[in-house]
């Protein structure tokens, strides 16, 4: 299947989050960008090294950035369970913006059509690396990475964009 591309609607999905009282909820995707502009941000695992010290960095470093020119959400989107990703969130202290949700099946992964597959390196099924502006449900800029590169799904990509 092919990646989500600019102006198809991004598929509705539930994914698991801890909200701000610490309570696990299973929030849908839509409920969250309908009306909106917001960023999906997919990482292939949460603490490998390239997510964890560069590309979630860039959207918690340029947040306020980005909100000023109209970015509502920032969603970061990981084949890894809720647990996992909210310890993995609360090694940015620094963090007021950005959510961590866990899509631990890789179903919403594979309805993006991002889904990579580290069965080799011992990760089974991951997640390409990308940055899907998405305004109203529909995908204004998809910038998905081929392999492990870290080239056009940081940050500053998205913010030359909106």
């Amino acid at each position: 299947m092919a990646p989500i591309a600019v102006g198809e609607t991004i598929p509705d999905g539930t994914l698991g989050w801890f909200d701000e009282k610490d309570e696990l909820k299973q929030i849908s995707i839509h409920s969250l960008a309908a009306g909106k502009k917001i960023v999906l941000i997919g990482v292939p695992g949460a603490f490998t090294p390239t997510c964890s010290m560069q590309h979630v960095p860039s959207f918690i470093e340029k947040a306020e950035e980005l909100k000023a020119k109209g970015v509502d959400e920032f969603l970061v989107i990981s084949v890894n369970d809720p647990f996992v990703m909210k310890a993995w969130s609360k090694t940015y202290p620094e963090n007021k913006h950005v959510k961590f949700l866990a899509d631990g099946s890789g179903k919403y992964t594979q309805a993006l059509g991002v889904e990579l597959d580290l069965s080799e390196k011992g990760l089974g099924l991951r997640s390409r690396r990308f940055a899907i502006l998405v305004d109203d449900l529909k995908v204004k800029v998809a910038n998905v990475e081929e392999g492990g590169a870290f080239t056009i799904s940081g940050a500053d990509e998205i913010l030359k964009a909106v």
